[in-house]
């Protein structure tokens, strides 16, 4: 008598590993999807900018065409990767400055109201001020090197991580903070394990709006006085009309912002999965 067999597939075995579970496909394609219209509208702007200079509508020292702008990276890429890494060594270094000095800044104000009635004016007064008309006193008081373009890029990013830290470490339940303070943990294990927890997703907000500001503060400060960087770059170009290698640089700053944004990203998804947004977002 013989057994009967059956087609069951086997739990574990190489074939169910490969074939991804549909709703992960479904996932996938939908995270595919939302590239769509981003590519679309890249292509098409790009179609027009070729079709412009082709064209010649517009004189070509105004507006270079696609293949100028790619033969000055083609032509430069030694002189454009040398100055892309001064400016992104000032725009770390500053972000990273201004997320610290922000966050310290932050948490003082929320724990005492008299330095937040002192220092809240002096700091919304420097973020007033054109950062174009305090950068020479910096070149003044500390030379052409990286300091001055550093301290541009802080000033620049510092105030998007001090309003977005105040208000997230402001948005915790005041009757979870007295749950706590019943259980008897200590202002500072209050503060570690319930408050800045519930604040990160505020600060990450805060520190997407800082990226883009650290590398604009670097370039403002390199504009007044430097010689190296993305700002060195586009005032030599200006000066020489040559309209290819400052967009060349134009594209290179937008980069750079863009990839700082996205580092945030990834490191919002990590430490704020749970946040309503992040989940708004996966469904």
């Amino acid at each position: 008598m013989t057994s009967a067999t059956t087609n069951t597939p086997v739990i574990g075995s190489p074939s169910d590993a490969q074939t991804p579970p549909p709703a992960r496909r479904r996932s996938i394609a939908k995270g595919l999807s939302g590239y769509t219209y981003p590519a679309i509208f890249l292509i098409v702007a790009f179609a027009a900018w070729w079709a412009v200079t082709e064209t010649g509508t517009v004189a070509s020292y105004i507006l270079p065409s696609p293949a100028d702008t790619l033969a000055a990276f083609t032509d430069n890429p030694q002189y454009l990767w040398d100055n892309t890494w001064v400016t992104t060594v000032e725009t770390v270094i500053g972000f990273a400055l201004s997320v610290v000095l922000g966050i310290a800044v932050a948490v003082i104000m929320v724990y005492s109201r008299t330095l937040e009635r002192t220092f809240y004016p002096l700091i919304l007064f420097a973020q007033v001020i054109p950062k174009i008309a305090i950068a020479p006193l910096f070149i003044v008081w500390m030379g052409f090197g990286p300091e001055p373009k550093i301290l541009v890029a802080v000033l620049m990013a510092f105030f998007p991580i001090v309003i977005a830290g105040i208000s997230g470490l402001r948005t915790i339940d005041p009757e979870i903070l007295e749950l706590t303070s019943t259980m008897g943990a200590s202002r500072w294990k209050t503060f570690v394990k319930v408050r800045f927890p519930a604040a990160l997703p505020e600060l990450l907000s805060g520190m997407k709006v800082a990226a883009t500001l650290a590398v604009t503060g670097a370039v403002v400060g390199e504009f007044v006085g430097a010689n190296a960087g993305l700002g060195y770059v586009i005032l030599q170009a200006n000066g020489n009309v040559d309209t290819a290698m400052l967009f060349a640089a134009l594209i290179i700053m937008s980069l750079l912002g863009i990839l700082l944004f996205a580092v945030i990203l990834v490191a919002e998804r990590f430490l704020v999965p749970w946040h309503a947004s992040r989940r708004n977002l996966e469904s």
